[in-house]
C-alpha cells in the first residue's frame, strides 16, 4: 500500500543538504517561482524551502506557499525521480491563488525532469 506521509526523510534539513543542491543545480523559473534541483543517491525525492522574507514579507504568506507545495510534493512523492528540490519565491508570488500557485509549480517539476533526463 502507498503511504501519503511527509516524513523527515523526504526534506531537506541541513545546510550541507541545501549547498549540495546549490553547487551543481539545474533551474527552471518562472516570474513567481525558481525551482532549483540536483540529482541525489537516494531512493527518492526530498524538498526544501528557501522563501526569504525579503520576497515574500509576511509569514502567513510564506506558510501558504510552503503547505501548498508541501501538498503537492505528498501526493506526487512516488511518481518522482530521485531529485532533491528547493523552491524559492519571488514577491508578486502572493497575488497568485492557491491553485495558480501548485499549477506552477507542477509545471516546473515537470521542466525539471525532463532537463533531468537529457
Amino acid at each position: 500500500m502507498i503511504k501519503f506521509t511527509y516524513p523527515r526523510e523526504l526534506r531537506l534539513l541541513t545546510p550541507f543538504d541545501f549547498n549540495y543542491v546549490f553547487q551543481e543545480s539545474i533551474r527552471a523559473g518562472s516570474p513567481f517561482i525558481t525551482l532549483v534541483s540536483r540529482k541525489n543517491n537516494l531512493t527518492h525525492a526530498r524538498l526544501g524551502f528557501a522563501i526569504a522574507k525579503k520576497q515574500v514579507k509576511r509569514a502567513h504568506e510564506r506558510n501558504r506557499i510552503k503547505r501548498l507545495v508541501k501538498e503537492y510534493f505528498r501526493y506526487h512523492q512516488h511518481q518522482l525521480p530521485n531529485i532533491d528540490f528547493i523552491l524559492m519565491a519571488k514577491s508578486p508570488v502572493t497575488d497568485l491563488d492557491n491553485q495558480q500557485i501548485v499549477e506552477i509549480f507542477d509545471k516546473l517539476c515537470q521542466r525539471i525532469i525532463t532537463k533531468q533526463k537529457i
